[in-house]
């Protein structure tokens, strides 16, 4: 099926409504296809670790439905029903695929982000009442198994604890010396503790129990980087199923080969990498329990490419960034497509590496709250890069004004609203009052209505869509949601901070990175390197430690006294182009920062000796703010 233009979205929209696709009910039902289609044809692959010839493990689709039986089964004795749920706090790992497809059939799962701290864990635990925690052993080199001690401590209605050994996947000496090493974890809490393994071993590779055919409730995910307790989307089946619909009608082939070297406790890698393959028979490919983050992954990334014949890649900016440090150096010629999202893709990345590993790259948008997927640009269409392209069929979009609630025209910027089979209308968190005013309504009262992303951005004339802010203020970092309020609440707890206010700064690596500043007390006299290491103790997240702290005689403030985060942002965007500028050796300097009604802020560059465009492009092309010469 065609996707390349708008005109293509219009007409598969056009030759039926999506409740006449005939789609699976559910994830069992959309497995079981796959199983009768594809029985023989690889589905998952897990390998442990990163080398070219390090071993792995392969299940077909037929393997892996049984399999996915057992886990359900095993979850269905343990008391979870449809409407009970059950946790992960895990690694990549065959288990962690098992348990999350496992987890959707016998009720609903809850994957959980394991570098979250062992108090917002259990916090998430107590807020979605999970009756299950599927977790780690401990395991040398990693605090999952502690951590997931501590925060059922925290929330007693866990009543069973199954652990995920990885030493299955250790060879040789290592199988020895792991047990020998193996971290002493202390454990308080009255649950039961069983083997996964063992366990799903014992029970029948059929379900033993009824799939459930009603459009209900069947995942839990979290929001991310959060004071206190983040913020829960409930996914319907219906909207998973969407998702894979996308990925096998518009993506992929029963014969791609995916690798997605993202964590599986998020939805880009679950929702539309794993759901994609799903959807469409194709094969996906996990390399090591940490993704891009594990021991030489990026060293041998191509290497990889070339041992599982991929021909779609699942990628982060900050990802094709480490990339494009290496070398390619190895056969490649599979791979044809790389999908972007997460955060903006700066244009010098793009070309860079479209031209290193001679692929296409699609760059895409979607948010939790919506099951994920939004828009993209066309596979096999223009890609306006900076744009987060065109709308999947059956997603609508509006760009709203936060103020006035009236649509806006081509071209101006207002809020980006969505509606789509992915959104659960009205009820997209746990908590009810969260939901408040997170939706508009629709044309008419007959219409359905649409979700707020938070998101700024507007439609140009082709209908390709563009971000120009968030009305959030989320940092994000390498697409890790950062809220500023923890980084502000820690500082503002310093006995000599006034005021505290925190952004996102430009990164060539990440995208943005968070930024403190400060206004002291009358009489303070801390420094920026005590309040840099107060900030390290008192944010949760290390992700969320500031890269960059200033101390300001005053915070810019509203006529109300709220803290003026533009200013900031200008300030923060004009010293860190200007040193690339410096370090680069180009006679240019940013002499403002100006908002533009469609592009956001951008920085304006007045020469200071001889320069051309060239030398400020690649100096600055690492970064995604545009920038124009002052005039």
């Amino acid at each position: 099926m065609t996707f390349a233009s708008m005109d293509d979205r219009n007409a598969i929209e056009n030759e039926m409504t999506w409740g006449e696709r005939g789609v699976a009910n559910s994830v069992w039902e959309q497995l079981g296809r796959n199983a009768v289609k594809y029985p023989d044809r690889d589905a998952v692959t897990f390998q442990m670790f990163a080398g070219e010839n390090d071993p792995f493990e392969t299940l077909s689709w037929s393997d892996l439905q049984s399999k996915v039986a057992q886990t359900a089964n095993l979850f269905r004795e343990l008391g979870v029903g449809k409407d009970d749920v059950v946790a992960l706090l895990l690694p990549n790992s065959m288990e962690t695929v098992l348990s999350f497809f496992g987890g959707t059939v016998a009720g609903i799962v809850n994957p959980i982000n394991p570098l979250l701290d062992a108090d917002q864990i259990g916090g998430i635990l107590k807020e979605t009442g999970a009756k299950v925690l599927v977790t780690l052993k401990a395991f040398p080199k990693t605090d999952v198994a502690q951590k997931a001690a501590e925060a059922v401590d925290h929330a007693p209605n866990v009543k069973t604890v199954i652990e995920v050994d990885l030493l299955k996947y250790i060879g040789g000496i290592k199988k020895l010396i792991v047990p020998l090493i193996r971290p002493k974890v202390q454990v308080n809490h009255g649950a039961r503790v069983i083997d996964f393994n063992k366990s799903i071993a014992k029970q029948p590779t059929t379900l033993t129990f009824a799939d459930s055919n009603e459009d209900r409730v069947a995942a839990y995910f979290h929001t991310g980087g959060t004071t206190g307790m983040p913020k829960v989307a409930q996914h319907l089946s219906s909207g998973i199923i969407y998702n894979a619909w996308l990925g096998d009608h518009l993506l992929f082939e029963p014969e791609d080969i995916l690798i997605c070297p993202l964590p599986l406790f998020h939805v880009f890698a679950t929702i539309v990498s794993l759901g994609a393959s799903l959807g469409s028979g194709a094969h996906i490919v996990f390399p090591t329990p940490q993704g891009y983050r594990g021991d030489g992954v990026f060293d041998n990334f191509w290497k990889l490419v070339e041992r599982h014949k991929v021909s779609f890649m699942i990628t982060v900016p900050t990802a094709m960034s480490a990339l494009m440090q290496r070398p390619v150096n190895a056969d490649i010629s599979s791979l044809r497509l790389a999908f972007c999202g997460s955060a903006p893709l700066p244009l010098e990345l793009y070309k860079k590496f479209e031209a290193a590993a001679g692929v296409t790259i699609c760059e895409g948008y979607g948010l939790t709250e919506a099951t994920c997927l939004v828009s993209i640009n066309p596979p096999e269409g223009e890609k306006k890069v900076g744009s987060i392209g065109v709308p999947f069929p059956y997603t609508k979009v509006r760009i709203i004004d936060p103020h006035t609630h009236l649509d806006l025209g081509t071209d101006e910027v207002g809020e980006i609203c969505v509606n789509s089979p992915g959104v659960y209308e009205g009820h997209t968190y746990t908590e009810e009052a969260k939901n408040a005013d997170l939706f508009y309504p629709g044309a008419n009262v007959k219409t359905r209505r649409y979700l707020r992303t938070g998101d700024l951005g507007r439609i140009d004339e082709d209908g390709y869509l563009w971000i120009t802010g968030r009305a959030k203020d989320l940092i994000i970092r390498g697409g890790h949601n950062i809220d500023p309020a923890e980084i502000e609440e820690a500082l503002a707890g310093h006995a000599q901070v006034a005021f505290a206010g925190a952004i996102g700064q430009p990164d060539a690596h990440a995208g943005e990175v968070p930024a403190a500043f400060v206004e002291l007390i009358d009489g303070g006299t801390v420094t920026v390197d005590e309040l840099m290491e107060y900030a390290k103790k008192h944010i949760h997240e290390r992700a969320a430690h500031p890269k960059h702290l200033e101390i300001m005689d005053e915070l810019p403030k509203t006529a109300v006294g709220k803290i003026f985060k533009p200013d900031l942002r200008k300030s923060s965007i004009t010293r860190i182009y200007n040193a690339a500028l410096d370090k680069a050796g180009v006679s240019a300097q940013v002499t403002s920062v100006v908002e533009n009604k469609k592009l956001g802020l951008v920085a304006h560059i007045s020469k200071t000796g001889d320069v051309t465009d060239e030398q400020v492009t690649v100096a600055l092309g690492s970064f995604t703010r545009p920038w124009v010469w002052a005039t």
